[in-house]
């Protein structure tokens, strides 16, 4: 875990990162928030990243995400300022499960493109193998399927993973299942989210994550405040598209928001 610290901060952001990658994927992001007043706490996943506390791109259960994140929030209130949650993807995902399940003090959630549903799943036989495989040997890994051509459109961040040595490639057979679990207690447990404000941005050319999947879920989603936005002609990792500057502006304009409005109840 890590902290990146501001001058004269107003908040604390947690960020979670999504499937295969890690925090230095989002140097850009975190220098973007610190410049404009929030500290930031991030850490790598287990499995991923710089962790070596077990086999990489492998989990025994998604709770072990949830769990890492809820360390993250302890980490982060040490700074005694309002807190945020910000998922990416499969981040987004963990983030929705841990506010399903527990009851963190944040002040507010945004969930970048969250995995709650794929556009590509494996074949039907592929499926029911998985099944199989979890109990026999689910450390198995096999290829993730994810490139980064269909994550982003920026030339450069491409040209930098391709030489990421710490991008996870190959998954395991249980990281599947569960990640498999988790989107389907996502929309299952959708009325145990916390009712916390929620801004939810969306890829609208996402070929990764199901954006009309991710849109029913929030439209169903039980809370008193939430703001949907969708970034039509951006992929997958819309914090690193050639328009993230305006995607980062959406972002911190949700946050002060929500520290100005804290401040008049």
């Amino acid at each position: 875990m890590w902290k990146w610290e501001a001058d004269e901060a107003k908040g604390v952001v947690v960020i979670v990162h999504g499937a295969a990658e890690h925090h230095g994927r989002y140097k850009w992001l975190t220098e973007m928030f610190r410049l404009n007043g929030f500290h930031v706490v991030m850490g790598d996943l287990p499995g991923q990243g710089t962790t070596t506390r077990r086999k990489r791109g492998h989990i025994h259960s998604f709770d072990e995400y949830i769990n890492e994140v809820e360390d993250w929030i302890q980490a982060a209130k040490d700074f005694h300022l309002p807190i945020f949650l910000l998922g990416h993807s499969m981040g987004g995902l963990i983030v929705i499960r841990a506010l399903q399940e527990k009851r963190l003090p944040i002040s507010g959630a945004i969930l970048s493109s969250p995995c709650l549903g794929l556009v590509t799943y494996p074949a039907k036989g592929l499926d029911l193998l998985s099944r199989i495989l979890n109990y026999v040997t689910p450390s198995m890994l096999f290829d993730s399927g994810l490139s980064v051509e269909v994550a982003t459109r920026n030339e450069e961040v491409r040209e930098m993973d391709k030489n990421d040595s710490l991008y996870v490639t190959k998954v395991s057979v249980r990281w599947y299942r569960e990640l498999i679990k988790a989107m389907q207690l996502a929309h299952r447990n959708i009325a145990k989210f916390s009712d916390i404000p929620l801004l939810l941005m969306q890829g609208g050319d996402d070929k990764i994550v199901d954006k009309a999947i991710v849109k029913q879920w929030f439209d169903n989603l039980p809370i008193s405040e939430k703001v949907y936005k969708e970034w039509n002609f951006l992929y997958h990792e819309i914090f690193n598209e050639p328009e993230r500057e305006d995607v980062f502006l959406y972002a911190k304009t949700f946050l002060e928001t929500q520290l100005q409005l804290q401040k008049s109840l």
